[in-house]
């Protein structure tokens, strides 16, 4: 195929360090130790797609290998031109001693054994026998198992380089074996250099607003930003440029004008024209995930505004944008703007669930407007109650009532859950005053929930509860996704009916303590590792070799230890 017919991020792919962009101290430290001969059994490098893993993998094998390589400037002997046959073989991805293995296709056992087994042959032609595995997380528990001891102890002629997108799916048992790299995302100001070089090496007609739209949507990605610098370049006809307004129309992207136009509808309670706003920006084909993940830029910039700045490094607002938030973000209160970050987050994930995701927007908005009109009452919205959704018809009503009492209220709630609420303190008020229970502590409550026979509450609080703070009527505790749905209302319901007094009870982006469950299994932990290094266990594996401990117990009520 001829090099001039590739896509761009074919074409422009980085055959030495010197053409990576934005991995400069990476680059360094790995010329550094190949010039002092000090190169690590493998290579981890992780980072977020697009950033250059697999081909800085590719360049650190031609590094390794090059037979015309100079120690002293790697990058003279790695360039484009390098007519070593090494070099040549590696960047065409079929050279007989630099092995790329997708680990998403081959993630078992068997093929990591084939592998290994590869490995016992020394290299043909080469310096080093390479094997390349991308995306490496994707292998199973035992074929990281089969790999571990070649990858601590390898043949001299032998290395490994990893790259993967999810680190954390990788054992840390790999992890150490590992020199590890993290790749960043490329920065908008360099990226947008890059493009615009691109660009005039294709001879291609873009403006610098259709190139900084480009950079903002790649998100730091160069592979994604040379696709869409790629697929708008052919857009475009008859030596005509491609600009904004046409980037925005191919990306499915709209303007945040149109955000702040519509933020201000909401603000002024306008429904009509908040509802045309939002159509006009449907008709122009934008995804709603896309619409909500945008409105929730806007929202952070409208929170965070005093302590942003514009610079030739962020293309996320122009000036004019910048000072319309300014001015819109002072008629605006901190809470409001939390308030409509979490719901904005709980309709996200509503857009799984729905047939209509359009009419699902729409029905966000309009709840949106009745949130602002209720904060003067100084209400908490109960995000986390499947029922404390706001209905059009009531919303008027529940204001002017909740307005005459403000301070007994602390959230909202709807007409049937406050009378729900209402009844069970009058109907459990006596029973609770004979039971007289008290609760002044975490443990108390669990104690409770066991006692009353609640197994399904002692359950949640002992294993998915991890608590942030605990005080006198008020619970928090950090969210859990493995938190049942009904938990928060049970629970509260439950503490009006034992305590005849109304509980708060939230949830924390705080991190909490471990769960009960989990601070059983860390002592069990402890325990065992204490007494592997006892006397007693030490004299008792001489005696028997084989023995593993597994569990600490302790017998006749006494402790573990």
């Amino acid at each position: 195929m001829n090099k001039n017919n590739k896509v761009l991020s074919l074409k422009y792919r980085p055959q030495n360090f010197d053409d990576l962009i934005g991995q400069k101290t990476i680059a360094e430290t790995i010329i550094n130790s190949i010039k002092n001969n000090k190169t690590p059994n493998a290579y981890l490098f992780t980072g977020i797609r697009g950033v250059g893993k697999t081909t800085l993998a590719r360049i650190v094998a031609k590094a390794l290998n090059c037979k015309k390589k100079d120690d002293n400037n790697l990058n003279q002997n790695l360039s484009k031109n390098c007519a070593c046959e090494t070099c040549e073989g590696i960047s065409n991805s079929n050279h007989i001693d630099v092995l790329e293995m997708d680990a998403a296709s081959k993630t078992g056992v068997d093929d990591v054994r084939d592998l290994i087994e590869f490995s016992k042959y020394g290299p043909t032609s080469a310096k080093y026998k390479i094997f390349i595995i991308d995306e490496v997380h994707m292998l199973s528990k035992q074929a990281f198992n089969a790999l571990l001891k070649t990858l601590e102890e390898p043949p001299e002629y032998l290395k490994f380089i990893f790259a993967t997108t999810e680190i954390k799916k990788i054992p840390i048992t790999v992890v150490s074996r590992c020199q590890r790299f993290d790749l960043s995302r490329i920065k908008s100001s360099e990226l947008f250099n890059y493009l615009k070089d691109v660009k005039q090496k294709e001879n291609g007609l873009a403006s610098d607003e259709a190139l900084k739209l480009i950079v903002k949507i790649s998100e730091g990605s160069v592979r994604d930003a040379l696709s869409l610098l790629d697929r708008g370049l052919l857009s475009t006809t008859d030596g005509k440029e491609f600009d904004f307004k046409q980037a925005q129309k191919i990306f499915g992207y709209f303007d945040k004008s149109q955000l702040i136009e519509l933020f201000k509808f909401i603000i002024e309670g306008n429904q009509n024209e908040l509802l045309k706003s939002y159509r006009k920006i449907y008709d122009q084909g934008v995804d709603p995930k896309v619409f909500i993940n945008d409105f929730l830029e806007i929202l952070y910039y409208l929170k965070n505004i005093d302590y942003l700045k514009i610079d030739n490094s962020n293309f996320n607002l122009n000036d004019n944008e910048f000072e319309e938030i300014k001015n819109l973000s002072i008629n605006v209160s901190s809470k409001t703007l939390i308030l409509f970050w979490q719901f904005t987050i709980r309709t996200l994930h509503e857009l799984d669930i729905v047939s209509n995701q359009n009419l699902s927007i729409e029905m966000f908005l309009i709840r949106l407007i009745y949130l602002v009109g209720l904060k003067e009452a100084n209400l908490k919205l109960d995000l986390n109650d499947d029922k404390a959704n706001l209905k059009q018809k009531e919303s008027e009503s529940i204001t002017k009532n909740f307005q005459k009492d403000k301070n007994t209220i602390n959230q909202i709630k709807n007409i049937a859950q406050q009378k729900e609420i209402s009844s069970k303190l009058t109907d459990n008020d006596t029973k609770s005053q004979e039971k007289n229970i008290k609760i002044n502590s975490f443990n108390d409550l669990i104690k409770v929930c066991s006692d009353y026979k609640e197994i399904k509450l002692k359950y949640e609080l002992e294993n998915n509860v991890n608590l942030v703070k605990f005080e006198k009527e008020r619970l928090e505790i950090s969210f859990n996704d493995k938190l049942d749905k009904n938990f928060v209302k049970d629970l509260s319901s439950k503490l009006i009916e034992w305590t005849s007094k109304r509980w708060i009870i939230t949830l924390s982006k705080i991190e909490g303590r471990h769960s009960i469950k989990e601070q059983k299994k860390i002592k069990q932990k402890d325990d065992i590792i204490k007494l592997k290094n006892s006397e007693f266990f030490k004299e008792l594996r001489k005696k028997f070799s084989d023995i593993e401990l597994i569990d600490v117990k302790a017998i006749d009520g006494e402790k573990s230890d």
